[in-house]
């Protein structure tokens, strides 16, 4: 009989390790989420047992507390955890390939596995272009559309039928801005938001309002945008929703020039991060810490004030660093590359070019599939930054970044 390997209860060994290790040091969760570029709310959430770390910020974790003990045991506790995971996403897979299977009548399948779907669809978007997420969203909306149409669900499932409209929905209008259609995108928002509406979904509904404010930023609309934030204040919830708005305040603010209003969102989104709770779906409908960088980086850096544009060089570096550790979940490779020219941002107006087109380069490489509408709108406005700025007039070295910007890739 082949012998068993020793168990390693879930979500004990490793975090019992990490939080003996933090407090022999002193160090606070405070500390420990400055020196490895994430937050005190997901360190803590890795001593609760609701994240799991990856390799790469386990060592850098091990060197700041200076103990040999981290990585051990993650080792072996996470040898356990890809068995278990192996063996649960086969269980689960088997499970929508038998349901689909049943489903020789469209209307017997279960709105429980499409709203997994679209959850799925959620996650999903944040890793791959937006043209194969949207023709995704459209075969889903489709089938709930048809189910509304026909009424093809059961009462009680109502409530849940609205729900996955509108947050599939909400996967289109992100598919459509990114595209470039900024007039679809707010359509696909304010059916979010009925949908939220319909449904009693408070966080749907706040969340479409920071999506119709995010497009209404796209086409510079500043006040409008912080209007439509102003207006999800009644909806915020237990999850993320209320960092989200705060950092579109500060977005808003700083473009319409109100650095102190700016200053004033960032630091209270910092505090709802402390007291955030989970949100039911993750991926595009969550707002991690590096998100929240992102954001403060993409509002600051619009300010004329060295001090502010020193923040959001900072900001964009730590965003980076911690998407470099997050989840795949949390991590946005859209939002990471437009963090990049955020960064190349900050610099060109602290004198900074070769340190800006060092940060810029990785995004000038992506293929064209990548190079979302953001992406486009934002590097094209990197040349025109340096061009207006008098300080690179006689500079060759700002001359051969303009061309290098300029050049398709």
């Amino acid at each position: 009989m082949t012998e068993k390997p020793a168990h390693v209860p879930h979500g004990q060994e490793f975090r019992a390790v990490l939080r003996d290790a933090r407090n022999s040091v002193n160090a606070s969760l405070n500390d420990l989420a400055r020196d490895t570029y994430t937050s005190r709310g997901w360190i803590n959430n890795v001593e609760a047992g609701r994240r799991w770390p990856s390799r790469e910020w386990v060592l850098s974790a091990q060197a700041i507390l200076r103990t040999e003990s981290l990585l051990p045991a993650w080792e072996i506790e996470n040898s356990q955890r890809d068995s278990d995971i192996r063996i649960k996403n086969a269980i689960k897979e088997s499970e929508r390939e038998a349901h689909f299977l049943l489903s020789i009548e469209p209307d017997t399948a279960d709105i429980e596995t499409i709203n997994e779907s679209v959850a799925d669809l959620a996650v999903a978007y944040l890793a791959n272009p937006a043209e194969p997420m949207f023709n995704q969203g459209i075969a889903l909306r489709g089938e709930l559309v048809r189910r509304v149409k026909s009424g093809a669900f059961h009462p009680r499932e109502r409530l849940d039928l609205l729900t996955a409209l509108g947050r599939v929905s909400g996967v289109l209008s992100y598919a459509t801005l990114d595209l470039g259609q900024s007039t679809t995108a707010m359509l696909h928002a304010e059916v979010a938001r009925k949908m939220g509406t319909l449904a009693g979904s408070s966080d749907l509904v706040a969340w479409a309002y920071g999506t119709e404010s995010l497009i209404e930023r796209f086409d510079q609309h500043y006040e409008h945008a912080r209007d439509l934030l102003l207006s999800a204040g009644p909806y915020l919830g237990a999850g993320t929703s209320a960092i989200r708005v705060l950092c579109g305040l500060a977005q808003c603010s700083a473009n319409l020039g109100d650095t102190r209003a700016a200053m004033e969102y960032i630091a209270q989104a910092k505090k709802a991060r402390d007291i955030a709770g989970e949100d039911a779906v993750e991926g595009l409908f969550t707002f991690s810490p590096a998100k929240q960088e992102y954001y403060t980086a993409s509002a600051l850096m619009w300010l004329p004030d060295q001090a502010a544009l020193k923040v959001a060089e900072e900001s964009a570096t730590r965003a980076i660093a911690i998407w470099e550790h997050e989840p795949v979940e949390q991590r946005s490779l859209d939002d990471e590359a437009l963090t990049h020219v955020y960064l190349a941002t900050s610099r060109i107006k602290l004198g900074e070019i070769e340190g800006a087109m060092a940060a810029v380069r990785p995004v000038l490489d992506l293929p064209n599939d990548r190079q979302i509408s953001w992406i486009r709108k934002r590097v094209g406005e990197l040349s025109n930054l340096i061009t207006t700025d008098s300080r690179y007039k006689r500079s060759r070295t700002a001359s051969a970044a303009v061309e290098e910007l300029r050049t398709p890739s």
